[in-house]
Formats: C-alpha cells, sequence, structure tokens
C-alpha cells in the first residue's frame, strides 16, 4: 500500500526555522559545504561551480565545470568532484579533486579497463579515505563507450574497482557510506516505465567489497531518490519525489522532499521542498545540522535536529 507521505512528520528543527531559499541559479546539484561554512554547489545547465559564502554573497569558483555533478570533500578538506555528460557538451566523464589551499586540480580516474566513463554521478568517502561514486549515463545515452553502468571504489593507492553492476544495481546514482564503513547505501534511479526506484543497502568487507544486498526502501511508481546523505544516528536522509511528472516513467505519487528513514527503511519524517527536481543535499554549519538542499534552480537551507555524518569537517557535536 502506497504510504500517505503528506502525513508524515516534519523535523522539529526544520519546523521551527521553515526552509527557505538560500539562493537562486539555473540547475544545481553536487552540494558540499566545508570548514568555514562555504557551500559548493554545481549549476550543471551553466557548465559551472558556484560558492555560496557564509555570509550569503554567490561566486563562480569554477568556469566551465566539465558538466560536475555530485561532489563531497575528503578527510583533508580536498574537494571531490563527479564530472558528467549532462546538459551539454563539454562533459569531463571523470572523476577530480581540487585542493582548495592550493589550487591544485588533479584528475583521480576518467576510464576503467581503458573504457571512458558514462557520466560519474555522485560521490562519498568512508573513513578510510576510500572514494566510492555512481557512473550512470541519464542524457544521450548514444554517448555511451561503457556498457556497463555501475558504482566504483578508488582506493588510497588510485586503483579503481568497479564494485557494482548489472544485475545487482539498474541505474546508480546517489550513494552514502557508513562512518565505520560497514555500510553502503546506493539509489537505484532508473526513470524508464517499470523501472527502479529503490534504495538498496550493501555491508562492506574490509576492503571496501559489497555483499549481502538488502531493499531499504521503494519510491515506485512515483520518482525515485537523487542524492542521499546519512546523519550520525545512521538514518538516511534523501532528496526525491516530483510534483510534475515529465514523462511516462514516473508519476506525482511522491512528492517533492526530502525523506528521513532508518537503515531499515522506516520513514520518519520528511521536509518538504516547494520545487521540482531535487537533487541533492549536504549537510553544514558549526554544529553540523544546517541541511542545503538543491531543487530545480534553488539552492535550499534549513536547519535540522541531528548533524550529518562526514569525514570532514568534524562537527562540534
Amino acid at each position: 500500500m502506497m504510504p500517505s507521505y503528506d502525513s508524515l512528520p516534519l523535523p522539529g528543527a526544520a519546523a521551527e526555522a521553515g526552509v527557505r531559499p538560500a539562493t537562486v541559479v539555473a540547475f544545481t546539484e553536487g552540494p558540499a559545504v566545508d570548514a568555514d561554512g562555504a557551500v559548493y554547489f554545481s549549476d550543471l545547465e551553466n557548465n559551472r561551480i558556484l560558492m555560496l559564502s557564509p555570509d550569503g554573497r554567490r561566486s563562480v569558483f569554477r568556469e566551465p565545470s566539465r558538466r560536475t555533478n555530485g561532489q563531497t570533500f575528503d578527510p583533508q578538506g580536498r574537494l571531490l568532484h563527479c564530472e558528467g555528460s549532462e546538459f551539454g557538451t563539454g562533459g569531463g566523464r571523470r572523476v577530480a579533486r581540487t585542493d582548495l589551499g592550493t589550487g591544485e586540480y588533479t584528475v583521480l580516474s576518467e576510464r576503467f579497463e581503458g573504457v571512458r566513463y558514462n557520466s560519474p554521478n555522485d560521490i562519498c568517502v568512508d573513513r578510510h579515505g576510500r572514494i566510492y561514486f555512481t557512473d550512470p549515463c541519464y542524457g544521450d545515452r548514444s554517448i555511451m563507450e561503457m556498457e556497463i553502468e555501475g558504482v566504483y571504489r578508488i582506493d588510497l593507492d588510485g586503483r579503481v574497482t568497479r564494485i557494482l553492476e548489472q544485475p545487482d544495481i539498474e541505474r546508480p546514482n546517489g550513494l552514502a557510506v557508513t562512518p565505520d564503513a560497514r555500510r553502503l547505501y546506493v539509489i537505484d534511479s532508473c526513470p524508464v516505465p517499470g523501472g527502479n526506484r529503490k534504495i538498496w543497502c550493501f555491508d562492506l568487507d574490509e576492503a571496501g567489497q559489497p555483499h549481502h544486498r538488502r531493499l531499504v526502501y521503494d519510491f515506485a511508481p512515483g520518482r525515485g531518490g537523487d542524492g542521499m546523505r546519512l546523519d550520525i544516528e545512521g538514518n538516511l536522509y534523501v532528496a526525491a519525489g516530483i510534483s510534475r511528472p515529465r514523462h511516462s516513467g514516473e508519476t506525482a505519487d511522491v512528492p517533492p522532499a526530502i525523506y528521513i528513514m532508518t537503515p531499515q527503511g522506516d520513514l520518519l519524517g520528511r521536509i518538504p521542498i516547494p520545487e521540482d527536481l531535487l537533487t541533492n543535499l549536504a549537510f553544514g554549519g558549526p554544529d553540523g545540522r544546517t541541511l542545503y538542499i538543491t531543487a530545480g534552480k534553488t539552492l535550499f537551507t534549513t536547519r535540522v535536529s541531528t548533524p550529518g555524518a562526514v569525514v570532514y569537517p568534524q562537527w562540534a557535536v
């Protein structure tokens, strides 16, 4: 039976503070917050990365961005980028890193076994510094050189391993790893009629290899999840839903919101967002309880009760 999403409670801090626009651009994605509170986020349509300073001033961090989509920080405070291929030409189709202190830009991986990636989408880092990223293809599929839409891990020595592929995952999108590096959550979002709208959990062994797939949540037949983050209690915060379906592969059954759920998939609440399309989110602020949400042309912000789980920066909790 379809759950009654409208009856889900609004988390206390969000209910008190409300959800407000932080800034408006074109098509936002990939928020990541540094230790000083600056928010770096992707403007995919305009092929650039923007930065919103703590005092609310917006500037261009990088242009062109090579169609950067998802971003996050590694344990050393370096900004990681998924350079994709959507919204026009000029996509890097690779994973890169920027040292904000020195400005040094490094390409970490642009091919697997000699084949170019499709469109790296989202990225996370475990406490060891190992990088996990997804490589679906949501745009022009005629560009695909890599037949597999997979999930990859970059180890500390730079070695890249494909850790998930079909049929274990249909079209991987957002992902998150637990602080203890023992579980990996992956959003499986395939927008074709009957495609997966699921969140999977995989156990990770000491080497970072996934095992024992289990279903956490299924948004079908509505628009499934896109980006995802975890709080320090292990709960999932998932950007999902749509108010106006774009094609026959999705419905309006899941209204646009940040959905908060336990690791077992029990819904705890939702933060409604008054705009399509929700794409991603990130925790920030000095206490880790400020949530930044990318949706359509807008970067929203609100407050939540529980700090986010990140490898950088560490919150004063």
